[in-house]
């Protein structure tokens, strides 16, 4: 089995032996080969630059083709979902067709009603969308959910989380990949594997906690893992884990440098061009020195990198020129300007009531510690009028 692993990869690459390994790991754990399911969630912990998303595809395209997948759902990140349509596109040897869910919350229920059928039916969508269309989701009925950079369900309590965790509840079989599924500590574990697979730390997020952690800090609100649990903690994470790291991965090819020339678009010359100038004028009228020469190198290095841009609500670059039509004035916005929002869907009546009421669960919240602070301060002889 181990020799012939690769001809059943249905991918147009040749792999790397830990990508065959994980392969071989995943499609162990869904019974792909021998018909014995061990689990319907496999996490791939491979490291970024190991290749996840090339087993995935192979692990999707090898279960197809025997017969126990037809539909697909992966959810990544907004920013990466063009890269699952990219591999798919360069990889996948075997019939399939993808959807990339985009606009609105109506345009994405409608891609939903209109999808194409032709080989493994794959549609992708980001996690922000993917618990506002749970219901549409959970009527695509996926046989298979991918859960890319699942780290972003980290937090047991989200919208986000449990939409997901209903998603998953459904699906037959579900592959969970991110390189760092502790990011800041062992209680991120929870909500990841509660998708991936119940049965290895439950559905109860108190009951996990009070498992494996102690309630420390002030006010005994701050989870302590219990350091002597390590082992049966890690036993349970990796029964169902491949776990790779880049330093393993011996046979990756070494990193290859090389040096492209290209035209920059019309505005970038115009901005650079505009930098370029005022760094003359400004070096010809004031003192030279280390820090101004770097820095308006600094920015004439991003430009050409492609790191200097305009992102409303978030950056912008100015001129001087635009900063005096200001009267010199610095505030973000008369630059930054407003985001534009992306229409979810959601009825205005529904989302007040649903805002005004988290809202007031959080005044409540905030009453309980104003009055837990007061307790404590009596305690000490510090009364607050």
């Amino acid at each position: 089995m181990t020799e012939n692993i690769e001809l059943m990869m249905p991918i147009k690459a040749t792999p790397y032996d830990h990508q065959k390994k994980a392969f071989a790991f995943a499609c162990d754990k869904f019974g792909v080969f021998d018909n014995r399911l061990k689990s319907r969630g496999t996490a791939l912990l491979m490291e970024m630059g190991t290749g996840k998303t090339i087993v995935s595809i192979a692990v999707a395209g090898c279960m197809y083709q025997y017969g126990l997948v037809n539909r697909v759902l992966v959810v990544a990140p907004l920013s990466i979902l063009g890269v699952w349509q990219e591999e798919f596109e360069k990889f996948a040897d075997f019939p399939y067709s993808l959807t990339v869910l985009k606009g609105t919350s109506a345009k994405k229920k409608e891609q939903l009603t209109k999808l194409p059928t032709e080989g493994l039916q794959v549609v992708v969508v980001n996690y922000e969308s993917a618990w506002r269309l749970e219901m549409e989701l959970l009527a695509y009925n996926a046989d298979l959910v991918i859960a890319d950079e699942a780290h972003k369900l980290k937090e047991n309590r989200t919208s986000q989380s449990k939409g997901m965790h209903h998603i998953g509840d459904k699906a037959k079989y579900k592959l969970l990949l991110t390189g760092t599924v502790i990011t800041n500590r062992e209680l991120d574990v929870f909500s990841q594997y509660r998708f991936l697979n119940p049965q290895i730390f439950g559905t109860s997020f108190y009951a996990f906690r009070n498992q494996y952690f102690d309630m420390g800090g002030y006010g005994n609100h701050t989870p302590i893992f219990r350091k002597w649990m390590t082992d049966d903690f890690l036993r349970k994470l990796h029964s169902v884990a491949f776990r790779v790291t880049k330093a393993e991965c011996l046979d990756l090819p070494a990193i290859t440098e090389e040096v492209r020339t290209m035209d920059l678009e019309k505005d970038a010359i115009k901005l650079y061009d505009s930098i370029e100038d005022e760094s003359y004028a400004e070096l010809d009228e004031s003192e030279v020195t280390t820090a101004n020469i770097l820095t308006r190198l600094l920015r004439l290095s991003q430009i050409t990198g492609g790191h200097l841009t305009d992102v409303k609500g978030f950056c912008a670059v100015a001129t001087t020129k635009e900063i005096a039509k200001q009267d010199y004035i610095l505030t973000p916005g008369r630059y930054v300007g407003i985001e534009e929002q992306e229409d979810d869907g959601e009825p205005f009546e529904e989302k007040m009531k649903r805002l005004t009421s988290e809202l007031s669960d959080m005044f409540a919240k905030s009453h309980e510690l104003e009055e837990e602070i007061r307790r404590k301060l009596g305690a000490i002889g510090y009364e607050l009028k």
